[in-house]
């Protein structure tokens, strides 16, 4: 097979890739998780943990079907883009309820200052993050994301590219492509983010808004698929 070929598809590849992190569902999904982020390398490493979970769930099914010289059956096709739908719209209601409850204080408790005894609201319910944690949802959300994005990826390269190493190298430099395209994108969104967050009611807001926004799309989403589900 000629190098050229292969240089050729794999640089189209990541530059596609890059692009693909932009595509609408992508946005919405990243956007809820980035939104409460207070720093940029975080959000960046958000968009990290998208891109990888997304490259390799995409990699291991598309090679999968390109070695096996076979499409994805539009049928499964389809229930991976109905659960990337449902799953943009419990990501765009979680953001509400937590825009919702950014008000509530924890449960009030007496405080001594030496003869003096006052009460006031404890801090709001949390959690504590750890590194599995933080890293665990945009994993799975990218994850789920390139399951729906697989079976078109193998079309094309199987439509287009003579070779099955060409077709695994665009497939390869495609899910590092998204990688880049998604962490350098949730890094700029966490730089505002970042300097908004100190407002309660803009960050309220914004959690509010994407959350309407993601919902949004995740209706639009799936609406068409119903139909063929049933």
């Amino acid at each position: 097979m000629p190098v050229l070929e292969v240089i050729t598809s794999s640089g189209l590849g990541s530059l596609l890739g890059m692009r693909h992190a932009f595509e609408p569902d992508h946005l919405a999904a990243m956007s809820t998780l980035v939104t409460h982020e207070r720093s940029s390398y975080k959000a960046a490493l958000l968009g990290m943990c998208w891109g990888i979970g997304h490259s390799v769930s995409l990699f291991v099914v598309g090679a999968g079907l390109v070695l096996l010289r076979a499409g994805m059956p539009s049928g499964v096709s389809d229930l991976f883009e109905f659960a990337v739908a449902l799953m943009l719209i419990g990501l765009g209601a979680r953001a509400i309820v937590s825009a919702a409850r950014q008000d509530q204080a924890g449960p009030p408790h007496s405080h001594r200052h030496s003869f003096l005894v006052h009460r006031h609201g404890g801090a709001p319910p949390h959690v504590h993050i750890g590194a599995w944690t933080f890293a665990r949802r945009p994993l799975l959300i990218g994850a789920l994301h390139g399951l729906a994005g697989s079976g078109a990826l193998t079309a094309l390269v199987l439509a287009t590219l003579p070779s099955t190493a060409a077709r695994l190298a665009y497939m390869a430099l495609f899910g590092i492509g998204s990688t880049v395209g998604m962490a350098a994108l949730s890094g700029v969104l966490g730089w505002p983010l970042a300097r908004l967050g100190g407002h309660h009611a803009v960050a309220r807001g914004l959690s509010l808004a994407v959350g309407c926004l993601s919902a949004a799309v995740g209706l639009l989403w799936g609406y068409p698929l119903v139909a063929r589900l049933l």
